[in-house]
């Protein structure tokens, strides 16, 4: 059985974007940083956040935008909503990874290693 490409729907651009905002509210990031992991600039991340942009389904920043929402829901997970832990692991240096993953989700490589991270812990849960 063949399986159905994702259909987006119109608003998933607003609702990613807002979701987005919030990430980025919860966490700390600064426009420069959440630019940097979008693949936009600080002024495009700064309408992004204040509502007079939204991402397009269609590109590279829509995709980052979707694994950092994934990132947000798995880390959510593994430490109980706690906002404040998230933030602390996302700045502490990472043996593992070699670094604070708040550094690494600043490339779509980065980001990706450290989705697969986390759900790799949370598999283990």
């Amino acid at each position: 059985m063949a399986t159905q490409p994702l259909q987006l729907q119109p608003d998933d651009g607003k609702l990613l974007t807002s979701a987005v905002a919030r990430i980025a509210e919860f966490w700390g990031l600064t426009n420069p940083r959440l630019g940097a992991i979008l693949g936009v600039s600080e002024s495009t991340a700064s309408r992004l956040r204040s509502g007079k942009a939204e991402l397009d389904p269609a590109s590279k920043s829509f995709e980052a935008a979707q694994f950092l929402l994934r990132l947000f829901r798995s880390l959510d997970a593994l430490l109980g909503s706690d906002d404040l832990s998230a933030r602390a692991w996302l700045t502490t240096t990472n043996l593992d990874l070699d670094a604070p993953p708040l550094e690494l989700i600043e490339s779509f490589k980065g980001l990706i290693t450290v989705c697969d991270y986390v759900d790799a812990h949370r598999a283990r849960v």
